[in-house]
């Protein structure tokens, strides 16, 4: 008996022993796996359904790094948050598009302390736009004068901002920048825990966190658990680069009111100039065959400035073409416990103004503001209820741009409609008059002047300029008429746009409830 007692003794500590050392051994590879992007994270479990996992001591998970995700990593990690940006390819992005940020955007930057990810990237000063129409042209120039010296609008490859972006976000301690490929959030209850994504070596992995926000971009997979997105996609961008040229106004955006919709050319470094050629619809002519060349050269070039032409055949010649539709979509999330939306996987507009890393960073100043009296993120249900706050509190920026972008996008194509035509001309007589009459649209499409009702003064005061422009000296019933449907045709161009951004939300804020909820008691 005694020895049966001896050997179970022997048997049950070999047992516990080769237990206790696969406890510490599973717990030592976690740690490796955890530090195996260069950062150490502490760790802790949580069970969720009842399968416990362990959990990456985060305060936000960010899906993707790209304008708005990388910034919003920096501006998180600065105020003491511990972050965990996960971003599909972690290359230099090279895009045709997030070119050009205007003065506003950079003001925003500044505020977010980015300004230098604008500088050694060769960028260029932007100071304002020329138009260009039939043969005439005017120069519209940004409202700079009471503002510092060195605010005024950048254009730059988009890849080399955002990796500027990047590896100042990364130089944080408590941030994480890691590639991998979110396939989906994690949801108990109706509350985002996190994301599930697939690492660079193929693994399968969950993270955790009590904020997840999704900045995953135009293309974004995510959208549809946290918004009901409609995205419309009014026209394709043709790009290219010009090499070794000028402007006809350098340090100035050039907008062509083409047939049958703008062309665009603005400097992004000091010997490139990019051009985007709009082409209204989801088709374009192939490029494969050569039609998009035919038609670039026998269709387009001979409406853009002469300064500009034989570079324009000469790139064209070159082949190093580069198309993507234009997407627009109107925010509209469904407020998630737990998870955010934001950037161009929360909003979109047409890219005419170049307004959409200005709204991105807007929205990054709102809800920094907002969060930086929240030390605990982990009552989910509180802070998605204050944080609806956020989509009222981001509406004067991102509205008045958002519009600005829709109607002067639909002003500036050409139509058969008289009446559109002649809107589209007394637009460009507008602002040529040159005071309050450029200095008003230039300041909204810049930025600096977010104001929705000035937006709709001005409009509509393109409008009846036009009207006024059919009526002298003599009227006409043809004109009345053409007068008559000017009017209905602007009404009809706003207005939807309008009635998408939130009527409420746009000119009535302080009437939402949301807009004065109070943080959540620590």
């Amino acid at each position: 008996m005694e020895a049966q007692l001896l050997i179970g003794s022997v048997f049950a500590s070999v047992i516990g022993f080769l237990l206790i050392y696969a406890f510490f051994v599973t717990k030592s590879a976690r740690k490796v796996h955890l530090t195996a992007a260069g950062k150490s994270l502490t760790t802790k479990t949580i069970c969720i359904s009842g399968e416990c996992r362990s959990e990456d001591d985060a305060d936000v998970i960010i899906v993707g790094a790209g304008v708005a995700g990388a910034a919003l990593a920096h501006t998180l990690g600065k105020d003491g948050r511990k972050v965990r940006v996960i971003e599909r390819d972690l290359t230099e992005p090279d895009r045709i598009v997030g070119e050009l940020l205007q003065p506003g955007g950079y003001l925003k930057l500044i505020e977010l302390g980015l300004e230098d990810c604008v500088e050694n990237i060769d960028a260029q000063r932007v100071f304002g736009y020329a138009l260009f129409k039939d043969g005439k042209n005017t120069r519209l120039s940004y409202p700079l004068e009471n503002l510092h010296a060195d605010v005024a609008g950048r254009g730059f490859h988009n890849g080399r901002f955002i990796q500027r972006m990047r590896e100042k976000a990364s130089s944080l301690p408590n941030v994480q920048l890691e590639q991998g490929t979110v396939s989906s959030l994690l949801e108990d209850n109706g509350t985002i825990k996190g994301v599930m994504y697939k690492n660079k070596t193929g693994e399968l992995v969950k993270a955790y966190a009590p904020l997840t926000i999704v900045c995953d971009g135009c293309f974004s997979n995510l959208r549809s658990s946290l918004c009901n997105p409609q995205v419309d996609v009014p026209s394709c961008f043709v790009g290219l680069i010009l090499e070794n040229c000028r402007l006809p106004y350098e340090n100035h955006g050039h907008v062509i009111l083409a047939d049958p919709s703008p062309i665009l050319f603005y400097r992004i470094s000091s010997t490139e100039i990019r051009c985007l050629v709009d082409v209204p619809g989801q088709k374009i002519p192939s490029l494969s065959n050569g039609d998009l060349s035919k038609y670039l050269k026998a269709f387009v070039a001979p409406q853009i400035p002469p300064e500009l032409q034989e570079a324009f055949v000469a790139t064209v010649d070159k082949g190093n073409i580069r198309t993507m539709p234009n997407r627009s979509m109107a925010a509209a999330p469904y407020p998630t416990p737990g998870a955010l939306l934001m950037g161009d996987a929360f909003n979109m507009r047409h890219p005419l103004t170049g307004g959409g890393m200005t709204v991105a960073l807007s929205d990054i100043v709102v809800l920094r503001n907002l969060l930086m009296p929240l030390h605990d993120l982990h009552d989910s249900y509180t802070l998605c209820n204050y944080l609806e706050s956020f989509y009222t509190l981001r509406k004067p920026v991102a509205s008045t741009i958002n519009t600005l972008a829709g109607a002067l996008y639909k002003v500036f194509s050409a139509s058969p409609d008289e009446a559109r035509q002649e809107m589209r001309e007394a637009c460009f007589d507008y602002l040529s008059l040159g005071g309050v009459f450029s200095n008003g649209p230039i300041s909204l499409l810049s930025g600096l002047n977010p104001r929705p009702l000035s937006l709709v003064v001005h409009f509509f005061a393109v409008a009846i300029y036009g009207v006024g422009r059919l009526l002298l000296p003599f009227p006409s019933p043809k004109r009345m008429w053409i007068g008559a449907r000017l009017i209905s045709g602007a009404s009809g161009i706003i207005f939807p746009i309008i009635k998408a951004e939130g009527v409420r939300q746009m000119f009535f804020p302080a009437t939402v409830p949301a807009y004065y909820r109070a943080p959540p008691t620590q």
